[in-house]
């Protein structure tokens, strides 16, 4: 394909396709009804999950075990809640985006192969019904990380459908990325090299990479922990000659690098989101495109310090250096970032109020996590809600935060229609403040002592528990606006047009929805996908308007990257 910077002449359809709720509820190979599948499907396990932790924070307003029948029951909750939450709600919605966008973005008719790519999909129905089958014959209750022997010997067997749920899931994951990999290696068209591709590709094509390469591990446990409590072997049981502490080493082998699986695409959108909505091309792109291989590379060299406190004293401090220096890839992308805000147009949608809530609690959670990689520190927070507070400042102050960055962004793209902005900026403000007061409470008391994973506490501790129930029922709520506001808008939303955002990525030179190979043609890629502000991205985008008609921005088009002559024409069809 020859390098141009205009969109080639086409013709369009007169009629749009229709979204039919029949077609996600079968065997597809589309892309985009896979793409939406995964995500309507994540979405559902996240309701559940989020109500599972509701139950847990109304136990705890009070030190005493007043909500659940006992504590095994409490063990249950909390350990189904992280399971679902990981494996079932961040992960294969950030598969979702994958799924849905990255063609689109190289200008693919679909993924490499597309059989394998629905299959894939459809292990995570049958892995979720397994993990809520437990539920009838006595559920997992050695929480998500599931450390022998509370997984081998005092679990029901639900620990054992636990099990086999992840061995679905895992291999949904690796096919998956098999699938991503080929795709972006070999479906880009000829004038769109490594460095013109977007950064959301980039993203994607580092979390594939650690999951081809980490998931294999958590594959291995997991049947070894199967053998376990089905075939009366012993690996991890020392009376036997086995080794419980073999579990911690391959478990966390795959699951830190997970972190980064759950975080990596979570990045690659508010690369997008940043440029398009502050209409200024991205600071540092290399830098941003090759961090997210470094944090691939260097993930597999961390998971030790899930350990210092079993882990020999000389293996410490390696460890203590290899997880301080995992944070130099991230802040690289973090300043990028600062440097892409600096001087921008910035425009606050709902998308970008939510990129920049990520950014903010992402650094939270970074700085605790340079804090947790202290080996004195870590010691003496092992266990305690600090982590628990830690964890969720990078899960959902990042990856969720970026995930509603990425509804709100992508979602005229899928569905041809706006969300609401009012209703966004709700949503945002009550799961801004709801978050906060969740969560960053939980630093103080994990300092002061308070472990995690329990139903009866110390009296001392309640004020606090009382103010991070009650901010956890109001990031419950905030759910529900983004719930009410994706049922409005399908119906009776702003129609988008194909480019409301005005951006210059492939995904964004077609229909909205679009048709089923998605574009007319082939599509032309921009020599420059942030290449904001320039004459040239004028051309770009005035012949798309020609092609596509024009795009409403919810009336609000960014004249800052119009040239005279698109505005006008604009101005002329919105006055019709």
């Amino acid at each position: 394909m020859a390098t141009v910077t205009v969109p080639l002449p086409g013709v369009i359809p007169a009629e749009k396709p229709k979204l039919r709720v029949s077609d996600y509820l079968r065997w597809s190979v589309d892309h985009k009804v896979i793409g939406v599948q995964y995500m309507a499907t994540a979405f559902f396990f996240f309701i559940f999950g989020g109500a599972l932790a509701m139950l847990i924070r109304w136990e705890l307003l009070t030190p005493a075990l007043d909500v659940m029948a006992d504590g095994t029951a409490y063990n249950q909750l909390f350990s189904i809640h992280g399971t679902v939450m990981i494996f079932l709600w961040i992960i294969p919605m950030l598969a979702g985006f994958g799924n849905y966008v990255l063609p689109l973005m190289l200008g693919a008719k679909d993924m490499a192969f597309p059989w394998l790519n629905a299959f894939a999909f459809w292990l995570i129905p049958p892995a979720g019904f397994l993990l809520m089958l437990g539920f009838f014959v006595g559920q997992a209750e050695a929480g998500w990380t599931s450390y022998p022997p509370l997984s081998t010997l005092f679990s029901g067997d639900g620990q054992t459908l636990w099990a086999m749920s992840l061995h679905l899931l895992g291999l949904s994951s690796i096919l998956g990325s098999i699938n991503f990999i080929v795709t972006i290696k070999n479906m880009r068209p000829e004038s769109m090299g490594w460095f013109q591709m977007p950064l959301f590709c980039w993203a994607i094509l580092a979390t594939s990479i650690i999951v081809v390469l980490a998931t294999p591990f958590l594959s291995g446990a997991l049947t070894l922990l199967l053998l376990d409590r089905v075939a009366g072997t012993a690996f991890f049981n020392p009376a036997q000659g086995g080794d419980v502490l073999l579990w911690q080493n391959v478990f966390w082998f795959y699951s830190h690098p997970a972190v980064y699986i759950m975080i990596l695409p979570a990045f690659g959108v508010l690369s997008e989101v940043f440029s398009v909505h502050a209409r200024k091309p991205i600071f540092g792109y290399r830098a941003i495109a090759l961090s997210s291989m470094a944090i691939a590379l260097v993930g597999f060299t961390v998971w030790a310090h899930h350990m210092f406190t079993s882990l020999q004293p000389e293996l410490r401090i390696p460890f203590m250096i290899t997880s301080m220096i995992i944070a130099v890839p991230t802040g690289i992308k973090v300043f990028s970032w600062l440097g892409t805000l600096f001087g921008g147009k910035i425009k606050f949608t709902s998308a970008m109020i939510f990129a920049l809530g990520f950014l903010s609690m992402f650094v939270i959670g970074g700085i605790s996590g340079v804090m947790l990689a202290a080996v004195p520190f870590d010691i003496h927070v092992h266990d305690t809600y600090f982590v628990v507070s830690h964890l969720h400042f990078v899960l959902y102050g990042g990856s969720v935060f970026g995930i509603f960055a990425g509804i709100y962004h992508w979602f005229p793209k899928i569905t041809g229609r706006m969300l609401n902005e009012r209703l966004g900026k709700w949503h945002f403000v009550l799961t801004y403040i709801g978050f906060f007061f969740t969560f960053f409470p939980q630093h103080i008391l994990g300092i002061l002592g308070m472990p995690r994973r329990v139903a009866v506490y110390a009296p001392e501790f309640q004020t606090l528990n009382i103010i991070v129930s009650i901010a956890a029922f109001v990031m419950g709520i905030s759910t529900f606006v983004l719930v009410w506001n994706v049922i409005v808008s399908l119906r009776n939303g702003k129609p988008a047009g194909a480019n409301p955002w005005r951006a210059l990525t492939l995904e964004w030179q077609t229909s909205s929805p679009p048709p089923a190979h998605n574009f007319i043609g082939d599509p032309v890629p921009f020599k420059n996908p942030y290449g904001y502000g320039t004459k040239a991205a004028w051309d770009y985008l005035e012949a798309q308007e020609k092609r596509l008609g024009p795009s409403i921005d919810a009336l609000n088009v960014d004249r800052s990257m119009t040239s005279p002559k698109q505005s006008e024409a604009i101005n002329e069809e919105l006055s019709k």
